[in-house]
C-alpha cells in the first residue's frame, strides 16, 4: 500500500469526490464488501484515460486484516471479472510488496502472472522495499 496507517485522511466529502469520479469514468469502477455494516474490503480499478491506454486498468485492493483467507478477495476479483470486458478492459494489473505472500498466492490464484520487479520501490520503516508488478489479461 502506497500510505501507511494514518498517512492518507480523507474527509467525507472528499471520499463521496472519488467514489463520484468512480462512477462517472466507465473504465473505473470501486467493488466494496461488507459485513454486518463494516466495510470489508475493497478493490478499485483505474482505467487509463488515453486512448491508448483504455483497455488497461490499474487495481488497488484491500482486506481487512481479520477477513484475509475467508474469500473476500475472491469475491471481489471475480465482480471485477464480469465488469471488466463490459468496460472495454483487457488488461488488469497491480504491484504488490514481494513479502506480501497472502496478496501474492490471491492474485496468482485469480490467474494473475508476475511482469516483473520494481527494485527498492517503496521506502517503509527506514527500509527499502521491492514490488512485483502483475498482470493479467483478460
Amino acid at each position: 500500500m502506497m500510505f501507511g496507517a494514518g498517512e492518507r485522511e480523507l474527509t467525507p466529502e472528499q471520499g463521496e469526490q472519488m467514489i463520484s469520479r468512480f462512477a462517472q469514468d466507465e473504465c473505473s469502477v470501486l467493488f466494496v464488501a461488507e459485513k454486518e455494516n463494516e466495510l470489508i474490503g475493497y478493490l478499485i480499478a483505474i482505467g487509463g484515460g488515453a486512448p491508448r491506454k483504455r483497455h488497461c486498468a490499474y487495481l488497488v485492493v484491500g482486506i481487512a486484516e481479520a477477513h484475509r483467507g475467508t474469500g473476500v478477495g475472491t469475491l471481489l476479483f471475480e465482480a471485477l471479472e464480469e465488469w471488466a470486458p463490459r468496460a472495454g478492459i483487457h488488461r488488469l494489473e497491480l504491484t504488490v510488496i514481494t513479502h506480501n505472500k497472502a496478496g501474492i498466492a490471491l492474485y496468482e490464484k485469480m490467474g494473475f502472472m508476475i511482469e516483473g520487479t520494481k527494485h527498492h520501490s517503496l521506502k517503509i520503516d527506514g527500509c527499502y522495499i521491492d514490488e512485483y508488478y502483475m498482470y493479467k489479461l483478460i
